[in-house]
C-alpha cells in the first residue's frame, strides 16, 4: 500500500475491494496491471479514480504483450521499477507522472528490439527508456562479461537513469550547481565528445581513486548518475539489513533512509559489506559488493546525501514536483548501457 509504505496481507471485502489483514479499516482495490496482467502488487485507495497505481501510471510505453516471453520479461522489469520507486518514496524524493507534468514529470518506456530499431537504454528530459532484453538474465550476464563489468542488474539500470532525472530536479539551476561542479566537474563540457573519448580510451587505471565505476569517469553527468545509483544501492540495502537486525548503531525505531548522520551510514555500510562478502566467499560465490569507496568517492556520496536530506519529511509519501522549463537530455548509447552501475 504505497500511500502507507506498508506491505500487508489483504482480505476481500466485496466488489473487488480489499482491507488490510487482519482488522484494517481502509479500503483498497488492485492496480489494473495487477488484475489484468499479474505484473504489479501495489494497491490503490478505493476512492482514487485512477485505474493504475503510482508505479504503473509512470509507464509511457510497455512491451507487446501478444508475445508471452515479453510478458514474463516485463514482469521482472516492473519488479525492479517498483523497488526503485519504493526507495525514492522512502527518501521522500518528488515523483509525478509525465502524463500530469509533461515538462517536469517522470515516465518509462519499456521497449524491445525489433527489425526496425535497436532500443537504447537511457534518459531524456524525464523519459527513461529500458531495453526489455536487460530482463533476460542470460543476455544480461553475457553483456556483463563481454564488457568486463563487475555488476549489472535491472535495478541498477533504473537507479542510474533516474539519477539523471534527479540531477535536473535537485541540481540544475539551484545553489547546489557550483558545489556540484567543484566536486564532479563542469557538466558543460561536450557530452558526446566526452563519451567518444571514454569509449576510445577507457577509464584511467587509477579511476577508483576518484570514481565508483569506470563509466563514472566519462562525464560529470555520468559520475553523478553512477554515484546517485550507488547511494540508492547503499541506503536500500541498509534499510533491508536494519529490518533483519543486521545494523548495530541505527536505532530500531529509525530506518537508515531517514538517518541524517552520513558518517554513521558509512560505518554501518562498511561493516555490512565486509560481512556480506565473507558470507559469499564461504559459499564459493563472487563478492556481493565488488566496489571500493575511496575518500573522493565517499565525498561524492556525501554530496548526494546532502542533496537528498532536505527532502526528509515526518512521514514518507510520494510528492509532486513543480513545473519547470525543459532540460538538457542525457541519452545513453548501446555502449553506455554496458559500463554503468547496473
Amino acid at each position: 500500500m504505497p500511500d502507507r509504505m506498508v506491505l500487508s496481507a489483504l482480505e476481500p471485502s466485496g466488489e473487488g475491494q480489499y482491507r488490510p489483514a487482519p482488522d484494517g479499516e481502509a479500503v483498497y482495490r488492485k492496480c489494473q496491471n495487477y488484475v489484468e496482467h499479474g505484473v504489479c502488487n501495489w494497491m490503490i485507495e478505493a476512492a482514487d479514480p485512477e485505474p493504475l497505481c503510482l508505479a504503473c501510471r509512470l509507464n509511457n510505453v510497455i512491451p507487446d504483450l501478444s508475445n508471452p516471453e515479453s510478458g514474463a520479461l516485463w514482469a521482472d522489469v516492473e519488479i525492479a521499477k517498483r523497488r526503485l520507486l519504493y526507495s525514492l518514496c522512502r527518501l521522500h524524493l518528488p515523483i509525478v507522472p509525465k502524463s500530469e507534468d509533461p515538462e517536469g514529470g517522470l515516465a518509462f518506456d519499456i521497449k524491445a528490439d525489433d527489425d526496425s530499431q535497436r532500443v537504447l537504454t537511457g534518459h531524456n528530459e524525464g523519459l527513461i527508456t529500458l531495453n526489455l532484453a536487460e530482463a533476460d538474465p542470460v543476455a544480461r550476464e553475457q553483456m556483463r562479461v563481454a564488457m568486463r563489468e563487475r555488476y549489472r542488474t535491472l535495478l541498477g539500470h533504473f537507479r542510474h537513469e533516474v539519477g539523471h532525472y534527479y540531477w535536473e530536479r535537485l541540481i540544475r539551476n539551484t545553489e547546489l550547481l557550483e558545489p556540484f561542479r567543484a566536486l564532479f566537474g563542469d557538466e558543460q563540457i561536450d557530452y558526446s565528445q566526452a563519451l567518444q573519448r571514454h569509449y576510445q580510451n577507457g577509464a584511467n587505471a587509477s579511476f577508483s581513486d576518484s570514481y565508483i565505476t569506470p563509466y563514472a569517469a566519462a562525464h560529470p553527468w555520468e559520475d553523478w548518475a553512477e554515484t546517485f545509483a550507488h547511494y540508492l544501492h547503499v541506503i536500500d540495502t541498509l534499510d533491508t539489513a536494519h529490518h533483519f537486525g543486521f545494523t548495530s548503531d541505527v536505532p530500531r525505531n529509525v530506518t537508515p533512509s531517514d538517518v541524517r548522520d552520513f558518517d554513521l551510514l558509512m560505518r554501518e555500510w562498511l561493516d555490512l559489506t565486509v560481512a556480506l562478502n565473507a558470507l559469499n566467499r564461504s559459499m564459493g560465490l563472487p563478492d556481493v559488493y565488488p566496489f571500493a569507496i575511496s575518500p573522493t568517492v565517499r565525498e561524492k556520496l556525501q554530496f548526494v546525501h546532502r542533496c537528498i536530506a532536505p527532502n526528509a519529511k515526518p512521514k514518507a509519501q510520494p510528492a509532486s514536483v513543480p513545473k519547470s522549463a525543459p532540460t538538457p537530455s542525457t541519452t545513453s548509447t548501446v555502449q553506455q548501457q554496458s559500463a554503468r552501475l547496473s
